[in-house]
């Protein structure tokens, strides 16, 4: 087998452990180090030494995050790779056998590097994802508060499109000081929540316990430091996003798409989209395409596949939003798959072409334009044409049809 590179190597990555086989076509040799920051110099150090061009390990958790600060940067090229692209056959498994295993498939230039952007676009990312998961905790911490009203008879929820908006959070702290008056209540309502008002009492005549009370003032107080938090992330991410303010608002034209959708995805794909020779690898990248798993000619399933769920789920959030405008092509696409796939399906498909509507943006500096919500009717126009009729002659209709030249 063709050699590519003349000397690399392989390492096997674990919490307290590094396993690295240096291999050229005159010697072989491995040794162990540790993941402390000076083990990990001394490993730099050695291959310095042994003159590696090239270092391949697995994406293990995040434990070859250490390994990678530690070397990039230099005249190394360094290549993180999907475990479940290079496994052994099994049987004879240990950690240096592994990382020969590496050193051997990255030497005959086997392997596929996954994408790893720069420190400051980690950086960068590491913080939008966190954004994202105090935004998940606060929901979590609304369910709960969701719950205790339900135990105490208070049907907020079902008058109030937002239980945790102005009016809702003024009445809940009420409730949490001891009024249970449901008038005094109702009277704290602001804007169009007013016209509600005889539902309000209705809805705020419940038994609230003294359980229920502190319940719903711990919670309250976690839902306002959860807000501070999101405030403090978004004012960071939006400082550190400032180079990216053309692309998002470029995105932020696409039906659907808000600034914090348009960061979230910035923040994992970047702008630059020559790392995705085609808007099929970006797709296949994030996960938001049909998945291949055929047989004996027939094909088993779709699923898509476990895939960037940052990138997915901020997709299928802007998808949902998109489709809500009845006079866009997705949302005409969104009807025209979820009649016959169902709506799951028929949302991913909307994400999907989100995300390829995004790429070619991003890589040819274009503007949104919607293709419009007869797109699928003027593309297929005969063949809609000789359906319907077809139908009502079915039904006994005599058709005859003019066209309008206005």
């Amino acid at each position: 087998m063709e050699v590519v590179h003349e000397r690399c190597c392989g390492l096997d990555v674990h919490k307290a452990s590094v396993t690295a086989c240096v291999l050229s076509s005159q010697r072989r040799e491995t040794r162990t180090f540790g993941t402390m920051t000076d083990e990990l110099l001394r490993l730099a150090a050695w291959l310095q030494e042994e003159q590696v061009t090239h270092v391949a390990m697995e994406s293990t958790g995040v434990y070859w995050k250490p390994i990678h600060n530690i070397l990039e940067g230099g005249q190394l090229e360094l290549l993180v790779v999907n475990a479940r692209h290079v496994k052994a056959v099994p049987g004879r498994k240990t950690d240096v056998k592994d990382a020969e295993w590496l050193a051997d498939l990255l030497r005959h230039g086997l392997l596929r590097a996954s994408f790893v952007p720069d420190r400051q676009h980690r950086e960068l990312r590491e913080l939008v994802r966190y954004r994202r998961v105090v935004i998940e905790q606060r929901g979590d911490v609304a369910r709960r508060i969701q719950k205790v009203l339900e135990g105490a008879n208070i049907k907020l929820g079902d008058v109030a499109s937002d239980v945790l908006g102005v009016s809702g959070m003024a009445m809940l702290k009420a409730l949490v000081a001891g009024q249970a008056d449901p008038v005094a209540l109702a009277d704290l309502a602001k804007k169009g929540l007013k016209r509600k008002r005889p539902q309000l009492e209705r809805a705020l005549l419940g038994s609230v316990g003294e359980h229920q009370r502190y319940l719903l003032g711990r919670q309250l107080r976690q839902i306002e430091f959860l807000d501070n938090e999101i405030a403090d992330l978004s004012q960071e991410i939006e400082t550190r996003m400032r180079p990216f303010d053309a692309a998002i608002a470029q995105l932020d034209a696409i039906w659907g798409l808000g600034r914090r959708s348009a960061e979230t995805i910035l923040a994992e794909i970047g702008t630059d989209m020559s790392r995705f020779p085609s808007e099929k690898h970006i797709s296949s990248w994030a996960r938001i395409c049909p998945g291949q798993d055929e047989s004996a000619g027939k094909r088993r399933s779709g699923w898509t596949g476990k895939g960037n769920r940052w990138v997915k789920s901020a997709l299928v959030e802007a998808a949902w939003s998109a489709v809500r405008n009845k006079n866009t092509y997705y949302a005409a696409l969104y009807q025209r798959l979820g009649q016959r796939r169902g709506k799951k399906r028929a949302m991913v498909a909307v994400a999907h072409s989100l995300l390829v509507t995004i790429y070619f943006m991003l890589r040819d500096g274009t503007v949104f334009q919607d293709l419009g919500v007869n797109y699928f009717n003027q593309r297929d126009r005969e063949h809609i044409t000789r359906r319907s009729v077809r139908r009502l002659e079915s039904l006994g209709y005599h058709v005859t049809l003019t066209e309008d030249v206005a």
